[in-house]
């Protein structure tokens, strides 16, 4: 089988490598240097499944950045290009998968797409209508930064959405590439509507957005009475209903997905009674203002921002809760200095970046990291960070 990927994410990347295990797939960007680095063996991103693999050169994929050569003989053509949220409309740019449904009308129509891109709901059935010469397909994606691939070797579901009975045989073929590309059996296959696709991938993004906030709520109540945050997450999942994941307080949910899929799926809710999902996403704002005025009132003049990054072992920043927090006291008139050992950049959100970590440490009144690491242990009494596990 012969197949395309558009956009070189960490979706789109994982699903090259994952489809690359048993077909011919051509990946196409248009940052030349990525196209680069993965036909040189370099993985662009920090993922230790994806290095791993590349690393070994597999000659059944290939990137690109001409649309020709990815598109014209394909049989399936994946679309994993970004899809930002725009805070102002309320609705994700879609323009990059029209940029693409474009180029495969033009040059392959026989070809059945599949989007792997996050977008708001009812948008496959929609563009469908849009370019009825393509056999158009949604399949949510479920991967955790930095552990993208590990996560398509080992999915917890598999899930296509069509928008007519014809299209079935091929999101059934799809279903079955991805889980012959997995190291398990017997994961659960759904091949549902588009629109329920597309739900489901909003719905479950934004419930994990709940349990952060959940848990993140809780520590505030706790750090506002004097109250052991740890015990009591401790024994509230110790109920097997609940369960430990989750679970570990942190300035705020960031990252690629929860804070555009919980925003998205708002707006979705737009004629719909709630109220639970619009407080999903003011509790967000309201933890991050909780942890600026506990900063404030350390009273440091200079601030040293531990890591943007979302998660340990990352190397994305985007939506990072941190940088909120930043934007928020430097409108105090705080000083902030960013220590980011992946950037090489001198300044970062409008901070002076020190990566010299002895000169960043004694820089610093107070130093904030949303995930505590331990070569901070030599200034532990100056660190303000809300991690309960990663500090032990």
């Amino acid at each position: 089988m012969n197949i395309s990927v558009a956009g070189l994410g960490y979706v789109g990347l994982s699903l090259a490598c994952l489809l690359s295990k048993h077909n011919d797939v051509t990946a196409i960007d248009i940052d030349e240097r990525r196209v680069a680095d993965i036909n040189n063996g370099i993985s662009p991103i920090k993922d230790p499944f994806i290095e791993d693999y590349l690393a070994q050169r597999p000659a059944t994929l290939r990137a690109t950045t001409g649309p020709a050569k990815a598109y014209v003989d394909a049989d399936y053509i994946v679309i994993a290009t970004p899809t930002n949220y725009d805070d102002v409309t309320h609705y994700f740019d879609t323009s990059s998968i029209e940029n693409v449904l474009d180029l495969a009308e033009e040059l392959n129509p026989n070809a059945a797409i599949v989007i792997k891109s996050t977008i708001p709901v009812g948008y496959t059935k929609d563009i469908s209508a849009k370019y009825p010469k393509l056999q158009i397909l949604f399949s949510p994606e479920f991967l955790r930064e930095g552990h993208a691939l590990e996560d398509n070797l080992h999915p917890s579901r598999i899930v296509a959405g069509i928008t007519k009975d014809a299209d079935r045989k091929a999101a059934q073929t799809f279903v079955d590439l991805l889980d012959e590309g997995s190291e398990d059996t017997g994961t659960e296959i759904l091949v549902t509507g588009s629109t329920e696709a597309e739900a489901i991938k909003l719905f479950a993004n934004t419930y994990l957005a709940l349990r952060v906030s959940y848990f993140n709520e809780l520590d505030t109540y706790a750090k506002s009475k004097g109250l052991n945050t740890r015990d009591i997450i401790q024994g509230v999942c110790l109920d097997p209903r609940i369960g430990t994941h989750y679970n570990n307080p942190s300035f705020g949910y960031g990252g690629y997905c929860l804070p555009k899929d919980s925003k998205q799926l708002l707006a979705n809710f737009q004629d719909v009674p709630q109220n639970l999902i619009r407080a999903i996403v003011d509790s967000n704002s309201t933890r991050k203002q909780f942890i600026v005025d506990q900063v404030l009132a350390m009273q440091p003049k200079v601030v040293g921002a531990f890591r943007l990054t979302m998660k340990s072992g990352s190397d994305n920043f985007r939506q990072s809760s941190t940088l909120d927090v930043i934007d928020q006291l430097k409108a105090h008139g705080v000083e902030v200095i960013v220590y980011e050992p992946t950037s090489t950049l001198a300044e970062l959100q409008g901070c002076r970046v020190v990566n010299d970590l002895t000169a960043f440490k004694q820089a610093s009144d107070v130093v904030i990291a949303n995930r505590y690491d331990r070569v901070l242990d030599d200034v532990a009494e100056k660190v303000y960070t809300r991690d309960l596990w990663q500090r032990d």
